[in-house]
């Protein structure tokens, strides 16, 4: 399918260069969704689930009100394909959710709200955070070879986008601590008449004393003020 290919090959092109634009995650996850509803044989609508912690699910970038109705339902249950998908396995598809086992209550839900097949691919397992991109349908048996196929590129590029989005928060977060360090350590200086050195230290033994992070424990400094303990 040699249109099929190109689009693809374009959309992908695309999503890649939106991700190194100054994009919020959200909006980048919503163009993959919506490429997926586009590109992916079989999906009527699409969304992610992050999981970010115990029991702790996030619905995003959803194409429509059914993705959020049935990932609030997943939540609310704690199983079905995004689940599995986001925890468990690498991806997880059902062909017809009317004579599936593996989730009893959630495929009765689904059924009901009007959704007989699911796909859904596995983006990233980090500590207790994990999500899935999902795909669902109408219809069953909508979801063929390719749609796996083409899923799980997009699959990837969404993991990339998350995963990114969390080292540049991780990189502003240290940014944030090291300049706060540094002006704490300054007062220290002038307070106490000490060097660079002997102030940092000042904090260090602080926080081996107290248990307490030394970014914490800087942020305390300048809280207070000069002249203030």
């Amino acid at each position: 399918m040699p249109d099929q290919d190109e689009r693809l090959s374009r959309i992908m092109a695309d999503l890649a260069r939106s991700m190194t634009d100054e994009t919020d995650l959200e909006s980048s996850l919503e163009r993959l969704t919506a490429a997926a509803v586009e590109l992916i044989p079989g999906a009527d609508t699409a969304g992610i689930l992050m999981v970010t912690g115990p029991s702790e699910f996030e619905s995003h970038a959803a194409t429509s009100e059914l993705t959020r109705r049935v990932d609030k339902v997943q939540a609310e249950l704690g199983e079905g394909p995004c689940v599995d998908a986001a925890l468990e396995a690498e991806m997880t598809h059902t062909a017809d959710l009317r004579s599936e086992r593996r989730w009893p209550r959630f495929s009765a839900a689904a059924v009901e709200a009007g959704v007989l097949s699911m796909l859904s691919f596995r983006l990233f397992t980090h500590g207790d955070e994990s999500g899935a991109l999902n795909l669902f349908a109408a219809e069953p048996d909508s979801f063929d070879a390719e749609s796996i196929h083409v899923g799980g590129v997009l699959a990837a590029h969404a993991a990339i986008a998350v995963l990114s989005s969390r080292k540049e928060l991780q990189f502003q977060s240290a940014l944030a601590s090291r300049d706060l360090i540094g002006q704490a350590k300054g007062m220290l200086m002038e307070r106490f008449a000490v060097g660079a050195d002997q102030a940092f230290q000042m904090m260090v033994r602080l926080s081996q004393e107290t248990n307490t992070p030394v970014s914490v424990i800087a942020a305390r400094i300048v809280e207070a003020g000069p002249g203030r303990s």
